[in-house]
């Protein structure tokens, strides 16, 4: 048991989040595209009645990490709705793909 204990503390990673990275960035849109080897992830910003929407992060992954990705969020999504309930997608009215879209928070004057 305390081989067992000393390896995952070993196989543990310390990860630094820079201080300009510590906010985030805010995202209502994502679009995932691929080739053979690789997985791009665009984070987008669409502000409502704007023509232009503005790449926020791009993350580039191998097809192996992007599956550990979905497998991950599978979790995490299943582990939220046990909390805090069932998440209800909106539908497109338009009829198309469902996409990533968050509503920007409202204003206040």
């Amino acid at each position: 048991m305390n081989d067992n204990k000393n390896q995952q503390q070993k196989n543990q990673i310390q990860i630094e989040v820079p201080a300009d990275e510590m906010q985030g960035r805010y995202s209502n849109l994502a679009v995932i595209t691929h080739g053979p080897n690789d997985f791009f992830i665009d984070m987008i910003l669409m502000a409502p009645n704007t023509p232009k929407a503005r790449v926020q992060s791009r993350v580039i992954m191998t097809p192996e990490n992007a599956k550990q990705l979905l497998i991950a969020l599978n979790e995490n999504v299943r582990k939220y709705e046990e909390t805090y309930g069932t998440i209800n997608p909106r539908k497109p009215a338009n009829g198309q793909q469902p996409i990533m879209d968050f509503p920007l928070p409202k204003g206040q004057a």
